[in-house]
């Protein structure tokens, strides 16, 4: 399941914008003062909100009862919170990679690279490109075959 968040983070940017313009902006309920630390935590929470969603519908699409957090967001504890309560309401449990293995997908870019080479794959640099929202379910992988 795919999911984009360009738009709410240029929304979150023009808001930031008008924090730095207007220190004196306040809730419109509480009357309190509203920080970029507020626009941040209102983010994450969001943001995270929306992928545990996302996760749910997927775990009951497919009938798992399980959950792997991988990824540099995948070291937020927060997001590991929020998955865990979801997967115990659903039955099911949630795993998180060591942090060692969170941080860079560069290293997991260059050994995919790396197999494919190893399997004959070969593209010239001329005709290389960059696929921003390229789907990893549509490539086929010959070294698993």
């Amino acid at each position: 399941m795919d999911c984009s968040f360009s738009g709410i983070l240029a929304s979150v940017d023009i808001l930031a914008a008008d924090l730095k313009a207007d220190t004196d902006k306040a809730d419109l309920v509480s009357k309190e003062p509203i920080t970029t630390a507020d626009l941040c935590f209102s983010l994450q929470e969001t943001v995270f909100a929306m992928l545990v969603e996302i996760t749910e519908r997927a775990m009951a699409h497919v009938g798992s009862g399980q959950v792997l957090i991988v990824g540099g967001v995948g070291c937020n504890e927060r997001l590991q919170e929020m998955m865990g309560l979801m997967a115990q309401d659903r039955g099911g449990s949630v795993f998180a990679t060591d942090e060692r293995f969170c941080i860079d997908n560069g290293i997991m870019i260059a050994h995919a690279g790396l197999l494919a080479y190893r399997t004959g794959f070969r593209t010239s640099l001329e005709e290389s490109t960059c696929t921003q929202r390229f789907r990893t379910d549509e490539v086929h992988v010959r070294w698993r075959d």
